[in-house]
């Protein structure tokens, strides 16, 4: 690593000054590329394949566990120990900077399956039998994440160098990377460890589901209503992905994650069989009717909390406004003045984005679900200015508001043009594709920010993954689930489509099909996620470890028992290594975690390739 680099990864993030912070960093923060490798194209490269893989594991948990797992904190350490590697037989070193940029394309790549994609196109074939063909649907999802991408560049100055909002992801990323290669860094540690557990997750995942020795779960003795746990999804799971997944959730989300399985399948279930609202015990029959109330306190909560950041709304429209006030040639005119003229991407780049892309987004809503283009051309814009807010909130919060965002595409959808469900899904899909991509790269950039990295070589690396991800994603996702009729099932819960769905065929069709219970059971859960969202806004933060998560009540109701009580597993443990051993929490937890989500799902996915194959 070179000088000027090091004394860019040692300075501590630079707070606004009341004189120009962007000039303050140009001059003290920023690392010439010249001075410090970036934008290589190994770094491109090995990202695309990096962000290949985390979109192939991300694909997997997200179907199994409803969550949309980060993807640069694992792929800065994965970057780190591969070029670590292959340093050792002569090739150049990687420096932070070019690991910063390798991890902004695995980023764009792997955020392809975040839940504003795979939540609506895994909720469409659940509830539709119509579904694209691949060629068309990479193209959907490129077009989509790009304009996520445009969506960034009006904000990110604003956002990002003048307000210095925390992305706190973004911010632990480049700590991380600091930690990575400076001086006595762990870097070694914990990409060893990483590798250790992903080996440790994969033998785990052949002797389970290829060479069938161990047991998919291990059943806990005793009944419940006469039958045996294992009937009410009430287990030990031997999937340590699930635990994988619970270390990276708070200990908060975890709690609430047992604490509502509990109640929905060993006090609400046996009511339910009781009072012939099911007539059968299994996970499917149960979440038939739970789905309701655990989609309608999700979808309050989440619109709560989003109107409970008006301020950022404002802030988001306000800054908007100030964009388009400007004079109808500043967006081209070279300012001399603009001491970051030739680093950030150009303003002018997202209104042209915006004029070539939009119109290919209203034509494939029209081709591939049969959205009227009229219709089509109401959703592009809305989705724009749902891509700021939710860039915004997450700044701020680090979650990006898809709960909230979705939902409310879906209502205006369910007026403007009732009854078509594909339409209804696939517009939400806009709003969500286009806010989580925008919101990904302000993530990376500010990453970036940080470490003093080149803005505009971040923005094309972002780009670069989008189209890894794009021609991954869909024949991934042909792999891994051939027949949709599995979602929603035992194997894979898929939460987050389920309650797309049915939040879909509610906006859709209206609520006149569903039994008395079930609108009942959602009208109380609504008034629930609202009380518990204000609870969470209010409390104070000595309080807030003991309020139960509306995400993880709402998610819990939705998945089997036994997942649950796997990720509350994985959580408690990463809880009590944060409170007792902090150093080997800060060393340890997420390179673990990633290593068993990686370990398993790249195994899960290899098995049932290698069953395909033997098949035909």
């Amino acid at each position: 690593m070179t000088a000027t680099s090091a004394a860019a990864l040692s300075s501590s993030p630079l707070p606004p000054t009341p004189t120009d912070p962007e000039r303050v960093w140009r001059d003290t923060v920023y690392v010439r590329p010249e001075s410090a490798a970036q934008l290589t194209v190994r770094a491109v490269v090995v990202g695309m394949l990096i962000g290949a893989v985390m979109c192939l594991s991300n694909l997997y948990v997200f179907f199994k566990t409803g969550w949309s797992l980060g993807v640069t904190l694992t792929a800065c350490i994965i970057a780190f120990g591969v070029f670590k590697g292959l340093a050792a037989v002569g090739a150049k070193p990687m420096g932070a900077l070019e690991n910063n940029a390798l991890t902004t394309v695995a980023s764009g790549a792997g955020f392809m399956t975040a839940g504003g994609n795979m939540a609506a196109f895994g909720a469409l074939l659940m509830v539709t039998t119509l579904r694209p063909d691949t060629l068309p649907l990479m193209a959907w999802f490129a077009v989509i994440a790009a304009m996520g991408v445009f969506v960034a560049i009006p904000i990110k100055r604003q956002l990002v160098n003048k307000e210095a909002l925390p992305f706190p992801t973004g911010t632990a990323t480049a700590e991380t990377l600091k930690s990575l290669y400076g001086e006595g860094g762990d870097g070694a540690a914990k990409s060893k460890s990483l590798l250790a557990a992903g080996l440790f997750a994969a033998t785990i995942t052949a002797l389970r589901d290829g060479l069938k020795l161990i047991p998919a779960a291990i059943n806990l003795p005793g009944t419940l209503a006469g039958l045996p746990l294992a009937k009410w999804t009430i287990a030990l799971k031997t999937e340590v992905v699930l635990v994988g997944a619970g270390a990276l959730m708070s200990f908060r989300t975890g709690w609430s994650l047992l604490l509502a399985a509990f109640l929905t399948y060993v006090v609400l279930a046996p009511s339910l069989l009781e009072n012939g609202v099911i007539t059968e015990v299994s996970y499917k029959a149960i979440v038939g009717f739970t789905l309701w109330p655990g989609a309608a306190l999700l979808v309050s909560s989440g619109l709560t909390s989003f109107l409970f950041d008006w301020r950022s709304v404002l802030r988001s429209f306000s800054g908007l406004a100030a964009f388009f006030k400007k004079k109808e040639n500043s967006v081209v005119v070279v300012d001399d003045s603009d001491p970051l003229r030739d680093i950030e991407p150009p303003a002018w780049w997202f209104p042209v984005a915006f004029l070539v892309l939009g119109p290919v987004i209203v034509l494939l809503m029209s081709l591939l679900f049969q959205i009227p283009w009229w219709a089509g051309m109401v959703a592009v814009p809305l989705s724009v200015l749902m891509g700021f807010v939710a860039a915004r909130v997450t700044g701020e919060t680090d979650i990006t508001p898809t709960k909230a965002l979705g939902p409310v595409t879906q209502l205006i959808f369910g007026v403007i043009t009732p009854g078509n469900l594909s339409g209804n899904i696939m517009s939400a899909n806009v709003t969500g594709g286009i806010g989580l991509h925008a919101a990904d790269l302000l993530t990376t950039l500010k990453t970036g920010w940080l470490l003093g990295a080149n803005p505009r070589h971040q923005l094309y690396a972002q780009l670069f993954g989008v189209v890894a991800g794009a021609i991954v994603i869909v024949p991934a996702f042909n792999l891994l689930i051939p027949d949709p009729t599995a979602l929603g099932g035992e194997m894979w819960p898929a939460p987050s489509c389920v309650v797309w769905a049915g939040v879909s065929k509610a906006f859709a069709g209206g609520l006149g099909a569903l039994s008395t219970q079930a609108k009942i059971a959602a009208a109380i859960a609504a008034v629930l996620g609202v009380a518990m969202a204000l609870m969470e806004k209010l409390a104070p933060k000595s309080v807030m470890k003991f309020l139960p998560s509306p995400s993880g009540v709402g998610i819990a109701m939705v998945i089997p028992g036994s997942n649950a009580i796997a990720m509350f597993i994985g959580s408690f443990v990463a809880d009590q290594l944060r409170r007792r051993r902090p150093d080997l929490h800060e060393r340890y937890t997420v390179s673990v975690a990633s290593g068993l989500i990686a370990g398993e799902s790249l195994m899960g996915i290899a098995i049932i390739a290698i069953g395909l194959l033997a098949a035909s």
